[in-house]
């Protein structure tokens, strides 16, 4: 007769916890009570002895496995968080308070909320936090993954190993969470699943984590939490009140690690960014700072596109504290914060969020619509509750945790529209046979709805390509609720129109012309961003037709109607100085050629529209409001020049702008009143390396002229724009 195993001679509940299949460890590991007869049972993988507390009774070995039970009397007292002191097989001496002796954390209304997509602050519970239970200090695990079948917390604590952790299961909202009493900040730690279904086991950096490690190393790290020491109060408690609308937004837009780096090619910490970035912005006088991605992401080349941690800044600068401290230095310095957030869509790399707990999760099954192959990316479910509460919570946390004044969501485009950059037959209509992402436009509406009501006074640009309509309008009005919307239309329209030979361009005016039409229909950023510099389009300045002088004019030309038009403005680093090579993530700028005259010209005149843009508010209070410009001359495409009014309810400037390299002496326009009026700025001055052609004082003549009943002659410099004010 064959002697039964040890293993058979266990009952299907311990079996699991030994093979690590057990999705309810606390029905069996801890203290229980069977039968009138208490047993307190660990399981330790890599313990050569147990004993209850240091100097306390032994606990045996169940034969043959790493199970370990004592049976107490009933009249021994056992504190109710006992610990366990044990041996490793090394020889090692451990002392740790067992994690099975507390009670569940995660409450029901808590569960509730995620489970209805309406819990703003889950980040505050899902993930890995400092937590105190029962008196009692370690950290709170919590993951959701509902086809999992066993979750283990694996970490430097336990040898990576997630047989020694593992978890409970909440049951339907699919929320698993462990409390690990003694760990501490610092600890590293990810979540091995296994799938119900397939018994496939899966190593997963934490959704939620805060703090990861040093690419190519992706453990996520507990971090302390709410004990940065903010200094920015004056400027918190004037956010809610800012009139954005109404006021000058100039954004200089920043990859972090290739802006600067140090002498050996290092990345800079956030905190030596707070130094040289944020006094070089103030110098140049933006007013707000954008930041490509610095949500965490494996991939350099990526710019921070495909971001696998959605609640971490990247480590590659410092810390979550570091970058508080850049936060808080760019705020008490008048300079707001945005930053450039992804939700439309993540990498499929294994550590991260694809399939996450053996299906797809985060994504959709379907790669019609849960993958964007041109990317190589994953699309988000928007239709889940719990992946939308993510996404919300996700913005939430930047704008709370960081005081961040902004976001700018990605590619907004790819959510809006299910056949987004995809053939016939690779996409799914939606219900009523349309190409509308239904599930997307409800997460953005409701987002923006949110965030606003939240958190008043910061802005949700929308990086949005196409003409749907009412991007910028209310959600109770139809719209998707967006603060701003950047201007694609008009940047490639103007772009084209400028690398046209002058000779040209009087045969495209209408690229110049054409975006007045629709210029107010939405609240428009105008944008010359990292998008126009990379993958072999040249720097802005090489796009430029001419010799080197007339490069030099035209890019200062293109800045000066920048800064005159109506909208918000954007320029991407290195434009600023007119940077002559195109801008690469592998190493920083081109400062270098700041000691040439042409580009140090270039970087003067941005300076100064920034300031001219700001002293005068006809040139920001009516941005998206026609009653803010009006065309004194739109027609004259022979000479490829344009003329306009800039108006606010205080002043009334002209713009007068010579797309040609040749001077225009006596050039007539019509103006609204009689008077003298003052040149106050000029693109082609000598102290942006020009030619200095222009004008001081001219005085008005009584001559009707363009609908006017008063007009001037002015010369008009070549390759340049020059703004007047009477």
């Amino acid at each position: 007769m064959t002697k039964p195993s040890k293993k058979a001679l266990l009952d299907s509940d311990l079996i699991r916890i030994i093979e690590a299949k057990h999705h309810d460890p606390f029905s069996v590991l801890g203290r229980h009570t069977y039968k009138q007869k208490t047993v307190i049972r660990a399981f330790l993988p890599y313990a050569e002895t147990v004993s209850i507390g240091k100097n306390g009774p032994s606990m045996p070995r169940v034969p043959g496995t790493d199970l370990f039970e004592y049976y107490p009397a009933a009249s021994q007292d056992i504190a109710e968080h006992y610990e366990l002191s044990w041996t490793d097989k090394d020889g090692h001496d451990h002392l740790d308070i067992d994690p099975y002796t507390f009670g569940p954390v995660l409450g029901e209304f808590d569960q509730h909320l995620f489970a209805e997509g309406r819990h703003w602050h889950i980040y505050k519970k899902l993930g890995g936090h400092l937590h105190s239970m029962d008196g009692v200090e370690g950290v709170y695990f919590a993951v959701w993954a509902p086809n999992a079948e066993r979750i283990g917390v694996i970490g430097d604590f336990n040898r990576w190993d997630g047989r020694c952790h593992p978890m409970r299961n909440l049951g339907g909202c699919g929320i698993w969470e462990l409390f690990i009493p003694g760990l501490e900040i610092g600890s590293l730690y990810k979540f091995e699943i296994r799938n119900q279904h397939s018994g496939e086991v899966l190593v997963k950096t934490d959704p939620y984590g805060q703090q990861f490690e040093f690419r190519p190393q992706t453990a996520a790290i507990i971090v302390q939490e709410d004990a940065y020491q903010w200094e920015d109060t004056e400027w918190m408690e004037r956010r809610p009140h800012h009139d954005w609308l109404h006021k000058p937004m100039s954004i200089y837009e920043v990859h972090l690690g290739s802006w600067q780096r140090d002498n050996r090619g290092n990345f800079l910490n956030y905190r030596d960014l707070a130094s040289k970035l944020v006094d070089y912005v103030k110098t140049m006088g933006f007013t707000h700072i954008e930041l490509l991605p610095i949500t965490e992401h494996p991939l350099d080349i990526s710019w921070g596109y495909q971001t696998t941690g959605y609640f971490a800044p990247t480590s590659r600068h410092g810390t979550p504290d570091d970058f508080r401290y850049f936060v808080d230095r760019c705020h008490q310095n008048d300079i707001g914060v945005i930053l450039d957030w992804v939700p439309a869509h993540f990498p499929k790399d294994s550590f991260a969020l694809g399939r996450f707990d053996g299906t797809p999760l985060y994504e959709h099954e379907d790669p019609r619509k849960g993958e964007h192959r041109d990317w190589g990316t994953l699309i988000y479910n928007y239709s889940r509750n719990e992946v939308k509460n993510f996404l919300l919570s996700s913005a939430f946390f930047w704008l709370e945790e960081f005081h961040l004044d902004g976001l700018r969501v990605d590619a907004v485009a790819s959510m809006l529209y299910l056949d987004y950059s995809r053939d016939a037959n690779e996409w799914i209509p939606n219900m009523y046979g349309g190409n509308e992402n239904l599930e997307a436009i409800d997460f953005l509406r409701n987002m923006n709805a949110v965030t606003h009501e939240q958190h008043p006074g910061t802005v949700i640009m929308a990086e949005e390509s196409t003409s749907w309509p009412q991007v910028t309008r209310p959600t109770w009005t139809g719209g998707l609720g967006f603060s701003m919307k950047w201007n694609m239309g008009w940047m490639h329209d103007i772009l084209h129109y400028m690398q046209e030979q002058p000779i040209h361009r009087s045969y495209h005016h209408d690229q110049l012309t054409f975006g007045l039409l629709y210029a107010f229909t939405e609240n428009f950023i105008l944008p010359f961003s990292h998008d126009e510099v990379v993958h072999g389009k040249g720097s802005l300045l090489n796009k430029m037709p001419g010799d080197e002088w007339q490069r030099f004019a035209n890019l200062r030309l293109l800045y000066t109607l920048m800064f005159t038009y109506p909208g918000k403005k954007l320029l991407f680093m290195g434009c600023e100085f007119g940077q002559g090579t195109e801008w690469s993530v592998n190493r920083d700028l081109d400062w270098y050629v700041l000691d040439y005259a042409h580009h140090r010209g270039v970087q003067t005149l941005v300076k100064d529209l920034n300031k001219l843009y700001q002293a005068h508010s006809a040139l920001y209070q009516y941005d998206f409001d026609h009653q803010g410009f009006e065309w004194i001359d739109c027609h004259d495409y022979q000479q490829s020049i344009i003329s306009y009014r800039r108006k606010s309810a205080s002043e009334d400037l002209i713009v007068i702008l010579n797309f040609t390299p040749v001077p225009r002496e006596n050039y007539r326009i019509g103006v609204p009143r009689e008077g003298v009026y003052l040149e106050i700025f000029n693109s082609d001055s000598e102290y942006y390396d020009g030619t200095n052609k222009g004008n001081g004082y001219v005085h008005s003549e009584p001559q009707p002229w363009m609908n006017m009943h008063h007009s001037i002659t002015v010369t008009l410099p070549p390759l340049a724009g020059i703004v007047l004010k009477m």
